[in-house]
This record gives structure tokens, C-alpha cells and sequence, in this order.
């Protein structure tokens, strides 16, 4: 099949690139010039594991290509995908107006029939809107359907080849036959293709994304609570997940939930229900709580040195809001590094991925360091913001050589508190024991 796919951010060439894996001919556009040039020469933009091996492999078989033409994307396809941003608006409400001008263009260009597949997350009711628009200058039959990402960052490739489910909301007979010819090769396995209305299909991926993050909160709710009465939230945890109505996935507490889709898709539901005349008050909640979470090892922090933290040196392992991508958006480490930086301190970082963004963002506020290690050199403290692997088994000896301070503050909880305590560090985590300890 020809597929067009606009927009070539994280969602758009992750579904290109996995859609030519099954032989697809797939033509990707951006405005971007530079970027698209870039991606024609071979160069993946953006960091997520196993996507180089079949972005290579496609554009060697001159299956996945690049424009920054979107008329020559409209000719291309049968089916073109919208993966265009859908930013935070000033009132937390999702702005629409890349995918509308895009629409428009769309209706002005097209000559034939197409399928046009909102992939974006897009509000309730945006199919419906990008069908208005199309309308007012199509001369052709066409479709617009619904078909929301459930891609992880880290683990989008799997998540594409291998999905759980695909969602397609779709009014059309012929385009929902044409979406389930194109996942076909995906679900030989017997996981679902799921077939509703549009509306339902655009609710089911806020809905999701924004459970999974009300689910963690409540653990970070719980751990909290936990430090106050002396209870163990892994002890917790464990207890909780043994339920299978519950489940042990997304009950690690920590310094909050980043990344471009959580934060961004709870504040939308959330203000679409006020549009709508009703008040999310658990969305309400989830909100509040996480943004005073992501900065909960301040105060600690502060408690630890005596609440003055002018000229206090602290690194920081971990920049990327969770391991195996170099996406910061809202990423606790930056609540935090502010926090420091408004104190007077200073702050020196090492992440596997993430250090490029972060430089981009923060210049020469802060010091960067080629290796884990070398960000403890003289350091008063450790500060966990990631839980990336190479963290979790630290040479404990080599850490507190190189620290001038004897304390690590763990937002991720990645030690084991005995282990801990055999070290002669000073270590709070979250929802657990704090361990002071004399160097």
C-alpha cells in the first residue's frame, strides 16, 4: 500500500519507519528542511532503541522516503496519517491548529479518494473538525478516521510491531476495510484490531494515559504516607500487586511522571471536561499532586543540609524523564536542577542519551560530565533522577571516593536499603526508611 504520513516528530517516523517493515511504500513529509535532508542521508533524528536497524533497512529498499513537499505527500498516498503536535495551549486545552492547517491544505490538494487518519492524541470530536474542514474544499470522496498511538518511548518499536490492540474509530465501511488490510501483518498473533466510533477511539487514548497516570500517583500519594507512619512502600507494592485485579505495573513510586504524552494528555482530558461542563476531580487531583511530587526531594534535601543550600555542589545521575530515550519534556530532573540552581547551588549531570537536550536548555548554568562517575568529583551530594540500568549497580566504593559528601538522595528508589546501610551512606528514597550514617 502507499501510505503518506505528515509530520515525522516521534509518533510520525516511528510509524513510517515500522509500517515500510511490512513492505509498505511510505513517504514521510516535514517542513522541516534541514531534518528531512538529514533523515535522507541515513540519520535517525531522534533516540528510541531498535529504530536505526529499520530505518536503515527501509531506505536502502527505497521503501521509506522524505519530503518536505506535502503536495507530493497528498499525490502519494492512499492512506496519509497526521502525526503532526498537538502542544499544550496556554489553558492546558490541546492546540489543534497544526492538524486544521494541515486539513486545509488537504482539502484544497486532494483528487482522488483518501483515508485520512487522525494518529495524533487529539481532543473528542477532532475527526469530526478535520472532516468539516476538509469538506469545505474537497471535490472527491474521502474519509477521516481515528486511529490514537500507544507507543512507549523505549520501547515504540515493539510497541508498533507487537501492539496489544489497535484502535481504529472509524464511520466508513471502506476505510475501515482499507486500515484493517494495512494492520493486518500485525495482529497475525490474534491481538485485536478494535473498531468504534471516532469519538470513543480519540476518549480511549486520553482515558488510558490518563488512568495509567492517575494509577501512579496514587503510589506516590501512598508512599508519601508511608514516610509519615513508618510503612515501607515497596513492602506495599509487592502487597498490592499479587492482586490481579490491580496488577504490579505502574506501582513504583518516585519523583512524579514526565515525557510528552502524560503531563500533555491528563491537562487536556481534563480541560475538554470543563468544556464540556464537568469537573475531572480525580484529574484535578493528579495534576496538583504530581507537580508538587516531582520536586519532593527538595525539602529533603534542604532538611539534610540544614536548609541552606548556597554553594552546595550536587550531581545528578539521570535527565531524561524515564530510561531508554532522550526525550526531557517535563522531566522531574528539571523541576529539581531549578530548584537547586533558585538556591544558590551547583549542579553537575551525566545522562546516557538525554545531555544535549538538556544543554540546549540550560547552556552554562550547569556542568555536564562524560561518565557517572565523574559527575560525584568533590560533590556534597548524589541526586537519582532516572532509573536507567547502568545506575542501579553502582561500584558503591568508587561513589563515595570521589564524593566529598557521604548522601544520595534516590527519586527512583533503585537501592536496596540494607545494602545501603552496609555502606555507610546516608540515603532517602521514597515512601522508605531514611538512613543517616556517619562518614
Amino acid at each position: 500500500m502507499k501510505i503518506s504520513v505528515i509530520g515525522t516528530g516521534y509518533v510520525g517516523l516511528v510509524t513510517g519507519t515500522c509500517l515500510a517493515e511490512t513492505g509498505n511504500e511510505v513517504l514521510c513529509v516535514d517542513i522541516d528542511k534541514n531534518k528531512v535532508k538529514r533523515m535522507q542521508e541515513g540519520e535517525v533524528p531522534i533516540y528510541e532503541p531498535h529504530l536505526d536497524t529499520l530505518f536503515e533497512r527501509n531506505i536502502k529498499a527505497k521503501r521509506l522516503t522524505f519530503t518536505t513537499a506535502l503536495e507530493e505527500g497528498l499525490t502519494h498516498g492512499e492512506i496519509i496519517f497526521l502525526a503532526l503536535p498537538t502542544p499544550e495551549d496556554e489553558d492546558g486545552s490541546a492546540d489543534l491548529s497544526y492538524v486544521l492547517g494541515v486539513a486545509d491544505q488537504i482539502g484544497r490538494s486532494i483528487q482522488d479518494y483518501k483515508v485520512i487518519v487522525d494518529k495524533s492524541t487529539v481532543p473528542v470530536g477532532t475527526a469530526q473538525k478535520v472532516r468539516e474542514v476538509i469538506a469545505k474544499h474537497a471535490k472527491c470522496e474521502f474519509d477521516v478516521v481515528s486511529n490514537p498511538e500507544f507507543l512507549r518511548e523505549g520501547f515504540a518499536v515493539d510497541d508498533f510491531l507487537k501492539p496489544e490492540r489497535i484502535v481504529v474509530g472509524s464511520s466508513s465501511e471502506k476505510a475501515t476495510e482499507l486500515m484493517k488490510k494495512l494492520y493486518k501483518p500485525f495482529v497475525r498473533s490474534g491481538n485485536p484490531i478494535i473498531i468504534m466510533d471516532e469519538k470513543s477511539a480519540e476518549l480511549t487514548k486520553y482515558a488510558a494515559n490518563s488512568f495509567l497516570a492517575a494509577k501512579i500517583t496514587f503510589m506516590n500519594e501512598i508512599a508519601n504516607y508511608c514516610e509519615k507512619v513508618g510503612a515501607d512502600v515497596d513492602q506495599v507494592r509487592r502487597g498490592m500487586g499479587t492482586d490481579s485485579r490491580i496488577g504490579k505495573r505502574f506501582l513504583f513510586p518516585g519523583i512524579g511522571y514526565g515525557g510528552s504524552c502524560f503531563p500533555k494528555d491528563v491537562k487536556a482530558l481534563y480541560n475538554s471536561g470543563k468544556e464540556s461542563d464537568y469537573d475531572f476531580k480525580i484529574l484535578d487531583a493528579v495534576l496538583k499532586v504530581n507537580k508538587s511530587q516531582k520536586v519532593a526531594l527538595i525539602p529533603k534535601i534542604k532538611e539534610y543540609f540544614n536548609t541552606s543550600l548556597n554553594n552546595k555542589s550536587f550531581a545528578i545521575w539521570g535527565l531524561a524523564f524515564k530510561p531508554e530515550t532522550d526525550d526531557i519534556r517535563e522531566a522531574p530532573s528539571l523541576y529539581i536542577i531549578n530548584e537547586l540552581l533558585k538556591e544558590g547551588a551547583k549542579v553537575r549531570a551525566f545522562d546516557p542519551e538525554a545531555m544535549d537536550n538538556v544543554k540546549r536548555k540550560y547552556d552554562t548554568k550547569i556542568d555536564f560530565a562524560d561518565s557517572m562517575y565523574e559527575t560525584l568529583e568533590g560533590v556534597d551530594a548524589l541526586i537519582i533522577c532516572t532509573e536507567w540500568s547502568i545506575f542501579r549497580t553502582p561500584n558503591f566504593s568508587k561513589l563515595k571516593d570521589a564524593m566529598k559528601g557521604n548522601v544520595i538522595f534516590d527519586g527512583r528508589n533503585l537501592y536496596d536499603l540494607e545494602d545501603i546501610k552496609k555502606e555507610g551512606l546516608s540515603y532517602y528514597s521514597i515512601g522508605r526508611e531514611t538512613i543517616i550514617s556517619e562518614r
